[in-house]
């Protein structure tokens, strides 16, 4: 399963940086693979170990804050593996038949 999630605590200030890292360090210690842009985070792997490190980011990001924001997408499916690399290929794939 792909999870791409977005994490912020909210009323800790204007910047979040500090927090998003804390959460991205999470996902990154986690060893599953992953990719972080601008606005998301996206892991893949099975549920519950994706959902593990989604629930520790969180944590993570919300240290020192009275309230997190979690925003979270998932393509699930069973027996999938490589989507993360796999599903910007074939978007790629189709670009160049364009």
């Amino acid at each position: 399963m792909l999870v791409a999630f977005s994490v912020s605590p909210q009323g800790t200030g204007e910047s979040v940086a500090p927090a998003v890292a804390k959460a991205v360090k999470v996902v990154r210690d986690s060893g599953l693979p992953h990719r972080t842009d601008a606005m998301f985070t996206t892991i893949e792997g099975e549920w519950d170990e994706v959902m593990a490190v989604v629930k520790a980011a969180t944590e993570a990001a919300g240290e020192g804050a009275g309230r997190v924001s979690l925003v979270l997408k998932a393509d699930i499916r069973p027996g999938v593996t490589g989507a993360l690399d796999g599903k910007v290929e074939a978007l790629e794939q189709e670009l160049d038949r364009l």
